[in-house]
């Protein structure tokens, strides 16, 4: 059986999918993969956590029975979901990071799409906390046991809004 080629630790998928069950549960059902190249991410969290998860993804390279929407991640199409996950997602960052207004976000950026001035790793991620507390969002720094440098996830929940959505019990009559 011929095994995938991907650039990194191949290790990254499981390691987000299962943190991503952990912290998530059956609290989120569809799934949003920014910038997911082949979908190996959201291959795993379909078969092996029964999520419903969608690449999005300009360059439209996907795995065979992935499901996928080959164009740009918008920051708008996040209502649409229940979870947003940005594992390396490149020239997406801003838009994946805005999304965390509607909707929880896991992101664990690599490259330096936040700013025009360069930033390393600790500078880039101190950029996107600021900019997640600016807008009053919870934000979580979770290192992901997996080979890094890029292994450090920004977990963020919309501001005032907990990631339960779970109807309230009805009223008693």
């Amino acid at each position: 059986m011929a095994r995938h080629r991907f650039h990194g630790d191949p290790a990254r998928f499981d390691v987000v999918a299962d943190f991503v069950a952990e912290h998530y549960g059956n609290r989120v059902k569809y799934i949003a993969d920014v910038a997911g190249g082949q979908g190996m991410l959201a291959r795993i969290l379909s078969k092996h956590y029964n999520y419903e998860c969608e690449v999005i993804d300009p360059r439209g390279w996907v795995l065979k029975g992935v499901t996928s929407r080959p164009q740009e991640y918008l920051a708008s199409m996040a209502t649409y979901y229940d979870l947003i996950v940005g594992l390396h997602c490149d020239e997406a960052l801003h838009e994946v990071a805005a999304s965390a207004l509607v909707r929880p976000v896991v992101l664990v950026p690599c490259c330096n799409f936040w700013s025009a001035e360069k930033l390393g790793t600790k500078e880039l991620l101190a950029a996107i906390e600021n900019y997640y507390l600016e807008k009053k969002m919870k934000v979580t720094r979770v290192t992901l046991p997996f080979h890094g440098p890029k292994n450090i996830a920004l977990v963020s929940e919309p501001p005032g809004e907990c990631i339960d959505r779970t109807p309230p019990p009805a009223s008693p009559t």
